[in-house]
């Protein structure tokens, strides 16, 4: 087969695949058979949330750094799932990585958020979503302070916080 219609069958079959793994159905067939509590058609997540948290958690987006209400929030409180409510990580296990995006160490439980390899930049990068809704917060990193050595760098859309009672 001559190069050029190789290079030419090989992008074709590569936007089939997009198109059939992109496509709202096919994401919402996802969800369900991934076995998350929270499932919404894509209408129904457009309706709940703002564009900008449509764009991060349902179609694993990244919103700018340093622009974002939680990177420099100090209060004390819980970071909850802005998707489904479920909270995700505490203000006690935040910190300042430098990046633009609020950091922290570890999450709130071991059964808050579940990580996949994530390929979008060829390099391995490991994703991590909502438990419950399947949701995309952000990723995490080998790269943080102890005790755990790790950098969850999550998106502030994908999250809302719930201030601590005085």
């Amino acid at each position: 087969m001559e190069r050029r219609t190789l290079l030419k069958t090989l992008a074709i079959l590569g936007i089939g695949w997009l198109t059939k793994n992109m496509s709202p159905k096919s994401t919402e067939a996802k969800e369900a058979a991934m076995g998350f509590e929270v499932v919404k058609t894509d209408a129904e997540w457009k309706a709940l949330l703002t564009p900008e948290q449509y764009q991060v958690l349902r179609h694993e987006g990244t919103e700018p750094p340093f622009k974002n209400p939680y990177h420099d929030n100090h209060a004390k409180g819980v970071y909850h799932c802005a998707g489904c409510d479920l909270p995700l990580f505490s203000s006690e296990h935040k910190y300042d990585s430098g990046t633009g995006w609020p950091s922290f160490w570890q999450p709130i439980n071991d059964h808050a958020v579940e990580t996949k390899t994530d390929y979008k930049l060829i390099l391995p990068r490991t994703e991590v979503h909502c438990h419950r809704c399947g949701g995309h917060l952000g990723h995490v990193f080998e790269d943080g302070p102890k005790p755990t050595g790790l950098r969850y760098c999550m998106n502030s859309a994908a999250m809302k916080f719930v201030p601590a009672k005085a």
